[in-house]
């Protein structure tokens, strides 16, 4: 995927400066009320300047009147190359990813009935439909998304994730989903289609990135409705100051009504409108997340709760195993030899982490007619059975339960060392011989360096982080205060997950929360900000509202800032737009009206060169301010965690008192460059 972090690049300019003219359109404009109504002002003006050329005598000279008409066309163009520069962007993003998903060649295994035989049939990649199954070797390009049902391979994801580091995908579990239009760097898998087509990740993507799926967000709508309110009450401003001209017998000008009513309405913040929301799901994208919605975006920013799980997020993923605790009167070699026994066909992390501890070659070990029972949720124990011996190694409730079902007891200092382990944030696991204990393995996570500062700064934010892990509550207690969240659920079921969601929103608040697996599905439709893994299952992608490319736990604590940093940005600059009204009505109410009513000469604080200049400097300043707020619309208004009050104190302060003294400096300078020419 494109990463150009440049807001200007040449050639996304050169397509904003030709889209700028082609937002003139009426039916495109008419989108936001603000700048139709400018653009209505313009079209008034241009018939102004003929109906000058044909003889008229009242409305000030031709000049005047034709820069007054530029300087509006220029505004209306300086507002359609802020929204235009936000969606080429975009655009650059999408012409990327079509490349990436170029018609690929396809190899489909036929199917006979519902039986699929091992013959293969090589079609374009826009044939496959969804349950169609194709397999991959080594150098091809995955034709579509689904979810490997046989085989792992390492997959270059790079064309979508701008990452070049590969990844690993196997069939089962949650990094089972691959994305058509990423490449196959070793094994072969086959893969079972799970999407139609026109609805594919890339398809999704492309789609979201030009703008197509952009719909205006909740905030975004009730903005434009003030700024449509804000607009209307100033044409109605503007209207009733002619009885007062006439009254006064001090005539204005078409030129001098129009420019009041544009320099008194919003137009800053109804030019950069559209550019802000836009740019906003732009961050996200550059931060490797694809929103389905601008709406996701706004929410994350509103967002009360935060539900992380431990491992891979808190903690660095594997746990390792640090100590072994045999029970009174067990020899320790024996003890050993048990735990590498039945830690001989764990695959996982923690396992080999056991045999490594052990610092003993397990083949070393003589036993015949072994068979290893597998780790299931239900048993929470795996082990081996070899000649008469039954070895197991699993949680302490479930051994105990095992040991005292078979009429053994469960040991006192056995069930002291489980406690003390679980105290210290660590995770136990006893070991039986033929439903005897006889002993515990201490499992250690590592919390990952500089988490706790990430809580803290999410704390100042005013957010809630909860901790959810499968850990008995000690364990998760020792954990959660060592990281600084400030909550968590122990031992959490699917249906937990749920259930806490569901009870936050019911006080009112906010709740998001990331997952990969299908177990995590139903969690992540009910939140209101679901970030799914992009190695994790369909069903999980289908569910959240944003998918995380770089597959980070940690990525929700950037979404949240990002929402913010939108939230933000929108209110600051609105905030401005309003502020610096108040030194237009100052720059322009007095030159109307002061030579007919001398007393108005106090208001004229700026002390402007004639009433044709302020009416210029006015509707110059409020043109060229647009084009100098893009950068800060596009980038963003820099967020800092030191909560509401303390931001809204700063930014009333940098924008709302710099909004009213910035123009009063602004026009005063641009009044004395005009008076030269007038």
């Amino acid at each position: 995927m494109t990463k150009n972090t440049s807001l200007f690049q040449k050639d996304l300019m050169q397509e904003a400066l030709k889209q700028s003219f082609v937002k003139l359109n009426p039916k495109i404009m008419f989108r936001n009320p603000v700048m139709f109504t400018v653009e209505i002002g313009t079209a008034v003006m241009f018939f102004v300047c003929l109906w000058i050329l044909l003889g008229e005598q009242s409305q000030g000279s031709f000049a005047y009147n034709l820069i007054v008409f530029l300087v509006l066309l220029l505004t209306l163009l300086f507002a359609n190359f802020a929204e235009a520069i936000a969606e080429a962007r975009g655009k650059a993003q999408a012409d990327s990813l079509r490349k990436t998903r170029e018609e690929t060649p396809a190899k489909k295994v036929l199917a006979l009935g519902k039986i699929h035989s091992d013959e293969v049939e090589i079609i374009p990649s826009s044939q496959l439909k969804k349950g169609d199954l194709f397999f991959c070797e080594v150098g091809d390009i995955i034709p579509a998304d689904g979810e490997i049902i046989e085989g792992l391979a390492t997959i270059d994801e790079s064309a979508i994730t701008g990452e070049s580091a590969p990844v690993i995908r196997e069939a089962g579990g949650d990094k089972s989903s691959v994305t058509g239009g990423t490449k196959v760097l070793s094994d072969r898998i086959t893969v079972k289609v799970t999407t139609e087509q026109g609805e594919s990740f890339l398809d999704k993507m492309i789609a979201l990135v030009e703008g197509a799926s952009r719909q205006k967000t909740p905030n975004e709508i009730a903005l434009t409705i003030l700024l449509a309110g804000f607009t209307l009450v100033f044409i109605i401003v503007t209207v009733t100051l002619k009885p007062f001209a006439d009254y006064a017998n001090t005539p204005i000008t078409i030129a001098a009504f129009i420019s009041l009513f544009v320099c008194l309405i919003p137009t800053t913040i109804g030019g950069l409108l559209s550019a802000i929301g836009i740019a906003g799901m732009d961050r996200a994208l550059r931060a490797n997340v694809i929103t389905k919605s601008g709406k996701a975006v706004e929410t994350a920013g509103d967002i009360d709760v935060l539900l992380l799980d431990k491992t891979g997020t808190i903690t660095i993923g594997n746990r390792k195993a640090t100590n072994f605790y045999p029970a009174n009167g067990i020899d320790e070699k024996l003890f050993i030899k048990c735990v590498v026994l039945s830690s001989f066909a764990d695959e996982t992390p923690e396992g080999k982490s056991i045999i490594e501890l052990a610092k003993v070659n397990p083949l070393s070990y003589q036993v015949k007619d072994a068979r290893f029972i597998k780790f299931t949720a239900e048993t929470r124990s795996s082990g081996i059975d070899f000649e008469n011996t039954r070895i197991r190694k699993g949680a302490a409730d479930a051994i105990r339960a095992l040991c005292q079902n078979a009429g053994n007891s469960f040991p006192q200092e056995t069930a002291e060392a489980v406690t003390k382990i679980s105290s210290n944030g660590g995770t136990p696991l006893v070991v039986s011989e033929n439903e005897k204990v006889i002993g515990v393995i201490e499992l250690q996570d590592i919390i990952k360096p500089g988490i706790q500062e990430r809580f803290e700064r999410l704390r100042k934010m005013g957010i809630k982080t909860v901790m959810v892990t499968g850990d008995n509550p000690l364990t998760a207690k020792f954990i959660a205060e060592k990281a600084g969240v400030d909550d968590f659920i122990a031992e959490a079921k699917p249906e937990d997950k749920m259930n806490y969601i569901k009870k936050e929103q019911a006080a009112g608040r906010l709740v998001a929360m990331m997952g990969d697996g299908t177990n995590d599905a139903p969690a992540l439709a009910q939140a209101d900000v679901g970030v799914a893994m992009n190695s994790g299952t369909q069903a999980a992608k289908e569910a959240g509202n944003m998918v995380d490319l770089d597959n980070d736990p940690t990525k929700l604590i950037e979404v949240v800032e990002i929402g913010k940093q939108l939230l933000m940005t929108r209110g600051t600059l609105t905030t401005f737009s309003i502020a610096n009204d108040v030194a237009k009505y100052f720059a322009i109410i007095p030159a109307l009206f002061i030579v007919a009513i001398p007393s108005l000469q106090d208001l004229n604080i700026m002390n402007l060169h004639s009433p044709e200049s302020a009416i210029l400097s006015a509707v110059i300043f409020n043109a060229i301010i647009i084009p100098m707020l893009i950068p800060l619309a596009l980038k963003g208004v820099s967020y800092k965690p030191i909560g509401a009050s303390a931001l809204l104190r700063r930014n009333l302060l940098i924008y709302g008192l710099g909004g009213v003294i910035i123009p009063f400096i602004g026009i005063k300078a641009i009044d004395v460059l005009v008076s030269v020419f007038i």
